[in-house]
């Protein structure tokens, strides 16, 4: 977080917490927000454990693995955002989000055979679209890998993926401030970092600061409500540490044979586009989506991403009814 953004942070704080009004502003927020969470989603008994999972919609069924900082309530979202009606959306809480458990290995093939047992217990045997988001790109992969018969199709988009001689991505440049606030899952420090320095939000959440405040009106908003999905931390505090602790390392792609669209933005401030790019390359026939911009978040390109997706599903779906 810049200086300048951690003093106004640090004034407003100093003039409103000391009559309570800030506080009491927060306690009603988060009082919704844990209701939300609360009352969506369901747990389901596999034969790896409990599972969160939240539902909706009806079709073809999507499994959307939501990325870091995220939940079943993130990637329902995310579901509508990119598939709009006429989807079965199934979107699991990962490991240590919300109110799925954290098992003895974390990893990412864990993690795939865990959404492997969810969608034997919904007894979903094949035809899933797997969409995998940002973190949660690496258990997707795995579970193409693990789990060919049952996935038709997979997405990746803004994908934490391996790219050889490429850095890990990590968290932006002047967001080490924000990190150790998001990783010490400090619940008021976030909501008021949301309210006081959203530029220094915006930019931990991999988006040029610039691109989100020239955005649409509907855009800034589709930010907030990302920004929101993220509270309370202190419940996604245990997956984000797992996420962390996750290493990534090459994959065999080139035997991934379902239809793959990957998608990634030139100026997403975690660096994705390389292992993006890498990942379609290896994977045959992979297609690679680039936004010129909107960083980490697709800021202002939800309806072109909307229309690629559209435009591949239906492909994905002519090639599936020709090769029955």
């Amino acid at each position: 977080m810049r200086r300048n953004a951690l003093l106004g942070l640090a004034s407003a704080l100093g003039s409103t917490v000391a009559g309570a009004a800030l506080y009491g502003v927060y306690r009603r927020d988060m009082a919704t927000i844990e209701a939300e969470v609360e009352a969506g989603g369901e747990f389901v008994p596999t034969d790896l454990g409990l599972i969160q999972c939240g539902r909706e919609g009806s079709g073809p069924p999507v499994l959307v693995i939501h990325g870091a900082g995220g939940g079943y309530d993130q990637g329902l979202m995310l579901g509508r955002e990119m598939f709009g009606p006429g989807y079965d959306i199934i979107a699991p809480s990962r490991f240590g989000y919300l109110g799925t458990p954290v098992p003895y290995d974390p990893s990412p093939g864990a993690q795939a055979d865990a959404h492997t047992a969810l969608l034997e217990k919904l007894r979903i045997f094949r035809g899933v679209t797997v969409v995998g988001v940002s973190a949660g790109a690496p258990s997707a992969i795995e579970l193409a890998l693990r789990d060919p018969e049952r996935v038709s199709a997979l997405i990746l988009a803004v994908p934490r993926a391996y790219a050889p001689d490429v850095a890990e991505v990590g968290a932006p440049a002047e967001s080490g401030a924000m990190m150790k606030m998001v990783m010490a899952g400090a619940d008021f420090l976030f909501w008021a970092a949301a309210r006081f320095a959203r530029r220094s939000v915006v930019r931990f959440l991999g988006v040029p600061p610039q691109v989100e405040a020239a955005a649409a009106p509907e855009d800034r908003k589709r930010v907030t409500q990302v920004i929101r999905s993220i509270l309370p931390l202190s419940r996604r505090i245990a997956g984000l540490q797992a996420d962390a602790a996750a290493k990534i390392s090459g994959w065999p792609l080139e035997r991934i044979a379902v239809p793959t669209l990957v998608i990634s933005a030139m100026d997403d401030l975690y660096g994705t586009l390389p292992g993006a790019g890498y990942t379609a390359e290896q994977i045959p026939n992979a297609e690679l989506m680039v936004l010129p911009s909107g960083g980490h978040l697709m800021v202002g390109q939800g309806e072109a991403v909307r229309e690629r997706i559209a435009s591949f599903m239906a492909q994905a779906a002519s090639g599936a009814a020709l090769a029955a």
